[in-house]
């Protein structure tokens, strides 16, 4: 038997166009002819296949989503951290610092790390106000960072002692080479290189305040600080440079001679290096060392900032050297109590 089945009438669309129905929309059933949902769908249909007749796929245009903006066009993502600007050469750009700012700038590049408390007695007279602002500032402007430390136990401390210390960033760097006013020849630092000997960098500032004294007593002036890391590139380049040019020369003999040459001490076979070095420019009628071709007068002072946790063998190869020893008041008592029953040519261990 043949059943016959009703064609759905074709659809207007606008300016009222006739379109033929296509294969497969033929309603088997005429339960929902007025359904809105279908009639919604073959609408649809109807302006898609209509659209690929009259624009062409290679001619449409494309919407232009993020993978067409060209990178440099692009809108940078936000900072984590609102509240902390980012630390761009456009924070320093004409950047005019106060003399304070500078100097504690130039104090925590010398010295690679400081502790705000010593900054507070030698650059504040003791105020703590406006340093905390000028910290505040400086931070906000990516030059300087500050953080806490946890000082080691000894017997003497039942709780952790916290001190806060400041280092120079690498913008800060920048800025004070182009403004600070440095001595010839001194070196900036930026950052932490051994984050677990900080509590003993940070006392070197302390000794270096202490030798300060006694030099400009003594008429010294344009001080530069040299720290071990710069002291031992000099070593190396030195040894290199004379294993180069005799390669068959004994290494002991080019230690010494070039421990002679840096002027530092040569015990058991070692350069001895101290922590930090002062070099000085000297009046003429306090003269100590004076070149052939009658170049500036220099003088120094190589000082070492000892700590309970030195072995015996390292006290007393620095007691050799003949440096100017420096120890915290707990460290101090510590260390006397390792070398009282040896006779080590420590001297007098200065307390910081």
């Amino acid at each position: 038997m043949r059943i016959d089945i009703p064609q759905e009438p074709p659809r207007r669309r606008d300016g009222d166009e006739r379109v033929a129905p296509q294969p497969g929309e033929w309603s088997v059933s005429r339960k929902v002819p007025n359904n809105p949902i279908r009639h919604r769908l073959k609408s649809l249909e109807v302006k898609d296949e209509d659209s690929r007749r009259t624009c062409p796929r290679e001619k449409r245009p494309r919407d232009k989503g993020a993978r067409d903006v060209p990178r440099d066009r692009r809108r940078p993502e936000p900072s984590a951290d609102p509240r902390r600007p980012s630390r761009t050469a456009s924070n320093i750009v004409g950047l005019e610092l106060r003399p304070e700012e500078k100097q504690l700038l130039s104090e925590a590049g010398r010295f690679r790390v400081v502790r705000v408390a010593d900054l507070r007695e030698t650059l504040y007279n003791g105020k703590s106000r406006p340093l905390e602002n000028d910290l505040r500032y400086l931070r906000d402007k990516g030059l300087v960072e500050t953080s806490q430390v946890n000082l080691r136990r000894d017997g003497r401390r039942r709780t952790i002692e916290r001190v806060e210390v400041a280092t120079l960033t690498q913008d800060g760097r920048r800025l004070l080479l182009k403004q600070g006013d440095l001595p010839k020849d001194q070196r900036l630092y930026a950052g932490l290189v051994k984050p677990r000997e900080v509590e003993h960098d940070s006392q070197i500032y302390r000794a270096y305040r202490k030798e300060v004294q006694k030099i400009t007593e003594k008429g010294g002036s344009n001080l530069r600080v040299k720290l071990d890391f710069e002291i031992k590139s000099q070593v190396q380049k030195a040894i290199h440079a004379e294993r180069k040019a005799d390669p068959k020369r004994d290494m002991a003999e080019i230690k010494h001679e070039v421990a002679e040459r840096l002027e530092l001490p040569f015990v058991d076979g070692k350069i001895q290096i101290p922590d930090a070095r002062i070099e000085y420019d000297l009046p003429r009628d306090m003269e100590q060392t004076v070149d052939a071709d009658d170049r500036s007068r220099t003088g120094h002072e190589d000082i070492e900032v000892l700590t309970a946790a030195y072995h015996a063998g390292h006290l007393r190869s620095k007691g050799h050297a003949g440096f100017r020893n420096y120890a915290s008041a707990a460290d101090r008592a510590t260390i006397i109590s390792k070398i009282e029953d040896e006779h080590y040519p420590l001297g007098d261990i200065l307390e910081l």
